[in-house]
């Protein structure tokens, strides 16, 4: 008895820790995580902390959960650092985070039930910083586009003479909710409209804040979505894919090292006759693990991948 009543102060005593402030949901790999000097693939259930940088590869996607229940989304060949992470201020519950874009497109929606929930996020973007309250915005860095696609995007006409010309651009769309916009030494401004985008070209002014064409939209959405069939992994995934079988842990570890340095999250599992098998966990469906095969397919070593739960 005084064992279990033992056992029950523990419990009471014990510290109620908060949920991760970013917590790495679904991958669609290549992406690596910066930590210091370390890089290594991103796995999911990762939890970032202050500093952590996020990178990207060529088709690679990253959905990240935020601790007041926001998404956060990353699309190909992107980078993206976070700092500032705290749940708490002044004593009261408030989600905070800094999220500062290198390159690439991003994304933060909050979810309908965390609307309730206070937050404090700063994105910055290029030269902008940009508020968040709650709300559903996209962003670019480094984005490339014709003038006369511009044009369509905005539905009007600029004065660019040669409308094939290309323009780098950095943009923030909002689709939802409210956000402030502060570029250099310029006086803030806020958005308040759905679907209105503010696009900063690269050596000239920028163009005014205006609606966003459905099909632009539609487009740069894309760009952060996890897509389905692209062979990515999520949280509670059940399926597998093996990617090869090496004859000795000297070659396993080879293979081991060339995959994860290549942003893939794999892993080592020994055999009973002395072979290694390599594989990836946490894919969602025979479709997706049947794709991440296909995918891998000819590249390091992997000729026969065979997919299972």
């Amino acid at each position: 008895m005084r064992n279990i009543v033992a056992v029950l102060l523990l419990l009471v005593a014990a510290p109620i820790y908060a949920a991760p402030n970013v917590v790495v949901q679904g991958i669609q790999m290549p992406a690596w995580l910066q930590r210091g000097a370390t890089t290594q693939p991103l796995s999911i259930g990762m939890e970032l902390n202050d500093g952590d940088k996020l990178i990207t590869g060529a088709n690679a996607r990253i959905l990240l959960q935020a601790a007041d229940g926001s998404a956060i989304k990353l699309g190909e060949n992107a980078g993206l650092t976070v700092s500032d992470l705290a749940q708490q201020r002044e004593g009261k519950g408030l989600f905070s985070a800094l999220l500062d874009v290198a390159k690439g497109a991003f994304r933060f929606t909050t979810a309908s039930i965390a609307k309730l929930q206070a937050r404090e996020v700063t994105v910055r973007v290029a030269g902008a910083t940009v508020g968040i309250r709650g709300t559903d915005v996209w962003g670019k860095v480094g984005g490339k586009m014709s003038v006369s696609a511009m044009e369509k995007a905005m539905g009007k006409n600029l004065a660019d003479t040669d409308k094939e010309a290309k323009m780098d651009f950095d943009v923030v769309c909002l689709l939802e909710g409210k956000i402030s916009v502060a570029r250099g030494s310029e006086a803030p401004f806020v958005m308040d409209q759905p679907q209105t985008f503010y696009v900063m070209r690269k050596d000239a002014p920028p163009l005014p804040v205006t609606g966003l064409a459905d099909e632009q939209l539609a487009k740069w959405a894309a760009e952060t979505e996890v897509t389905a069939g692209q062979g990515a992994i999520r949280s509670g995934g059940k399926w597998k894919v093996q990617l090869l079988t090496a004859n000795s842990e000297r070659d396993a570890m080879a293979a081991y090292d060339e995959l994860r340095a290549a942003g893939y999250d794999v892993r080592i599992r020994p055999l009973q006759d002395g072979q290694y098998q390599l594989r990836i966990t946490q894919l969602p469906s025979r479709v997706e693990a049947e794709a991440l095969a296909h995918k891998l397919t000819g590249k390091m070593g992997i000729t026969a991948p065979t997919v299972g739960r």
